[in-house]
Order: C-alpha cells, then structure tokens, then sequence
C-alpha cells in the first residue's frame, strides 16, 4: 500500500525552526511524477493548503500566511520532499500534512495520496 509518512515534528518557540520530512513507502511508488503539496490543518479549523512543489521541482507555490518563511523543496531521488520552516509563529500550530497529486493545484480534495500527519506546536 502507497503510504506518505511524515516526520519532523514537535515543539518550538516563536521565531524557531523546524523541518518536515514527508517520505513515500511502498517498492513501487515513485513521488518524481507527482506534485507534493504541504496542508495543515488546526483544531476546530478547516484543512488549508501551505505549499506545494511541481515533480521537477521546478515550481513552488505557498500560501500567504507562510511565504518567505517556509521553504519547500524535493529529493527524487531519496523520494521524499523537505518543508523547512523559519520564523514560526504561534498560528502556525497545527498538523501537517503532506499529499501527493498528478495535476497543479492548492485544492487538497484533487490529492490522491496522504500522509497520517505530523503535528507542530508553536509556543509564544
């Protein structure tokens, strides 16, 4: 079975960083043709989109609320991709989750393929 296991996250103070790792398991699943894209999503809100990495790398996008603070970035190679994020602040709370897609997009129901999440916790 096709799995996206994330990893990487925890507890930091405000204006700290953190990076997620989101690498994909099962012999066969290869995440070099699909986009990658980042969501999370904290208690009692919706799900909303973070960022997301075309299958070359070529293209990134992020939401406002994170641009010019996190950072995304993918490793075929190793099959997994790379959420570096700076300057947390305590809104950034939440589970994150990465997911896999053939097309471009920010619409997390367009994903096919979901990790089980990894939680990041913000303190002021």
């Amino acid at each position: 079975q096709v799995q996206l296991v994330e990893s990487g996250g925890g507890l930091v103070q405000a204006g700290g960083s953190m990076r997620l790792s989101c690498a994909a398991s099962g012999r066969t699943f290869s995440i070099s043709s699909y986009t990658m894209g980042w969501f999370r999503q904290a208690p009692g809100k919706e799900r909303e989109f973070v960022a997301f990495i075309s299958w070359s790398g070529g293209r990134t996008y992020y939401a406002d609320s994170v641009k010019g603070r996190f950072t995304l970035s993918r490793d075929n190679a190793k099959n997994t991709v790379y959420l570096q994020m700076n300057s947390l602040k305590p809104e950034d709370t939440a589970v994150y989750y990465c997911a896999a897609t053939r097309v471009i997009t920010v619409v997390y129901q367009e994903y096919d393929v979901w990790g089980q999440g990894t939680p990041v916790t913000v303190s002021s």
